[in-house]
């Protein structure tokens, strides 16, 4: 729960608009080129925080260098609100032009539902194995609805 002091002095609950506005800023300053992220729970923190909410489906992408050092996190393609369009060409040279060594994926379900459709895997699968070719790691794909679900943790990932 967020507090703010109204103008006479008193502590009162914030109104949830100014509680989001202050987990973007938050998650934002997570995003910084050079911060580093430590562990998958501190990724779906950040990366939710960017996605939950949006109305149409966002495809972003949080580029990291080998020390998985933030380099950027792209919102790369934006959809309808059921789906959107994926382009591996871009991803690759977003991840050249960065020289990012490691990738976590993530997007949005604006339906709430957090569960990757046979889609997903797929294209997750495939992004994977062109990625290799170019030396840039997968570490993750984050799907971001009511809560969050990794393709780490349903072990979905290729080891």
């Amino acid at each position: 729960m967020l507090f703010i002091k109204d103008p006479d002095g008193d502590y009162r609950p914030a109104p949830q608009k100014q509680v989001l506005a202050e987990a973007n800023k938050l998650a934002g300053d997570q995003l910084r080129r050079g911060q580093s992220i430590v562990s998958a729970e501190c990724a779906k923190a950040v990366i939710g925080c960017k996605l939950h909410g949006k109305q149409c489906e966002v495809f972003a992408c949080l580029f990291l260098d080998a020390q998985h050092r933030v380099l950027a996190f792209k919102e790369m393609f934006r959809g309808t609100i059921n789906k959107t369009t994926v382009h591996p060409r871009e991803i690759i040279k977003e991840a050249l032009w960065l020289n990012a060594e490691a990738i976590i994926l993530a997007h949005n379900h604006p339906s709430g539902c957090n569960r990757p459709s046979q889609q997903d895997i797929t294209l997750t699968q495939n992004l994977v194995e062109i990625l290799k070719v170019v030396d840039v790691r997968i570490l993750d794909h984050l799907i971001v609805g009511e809560e969050i679900t990794a393709f780490s943790d349903l072990k979905l990932l290729p080891v």
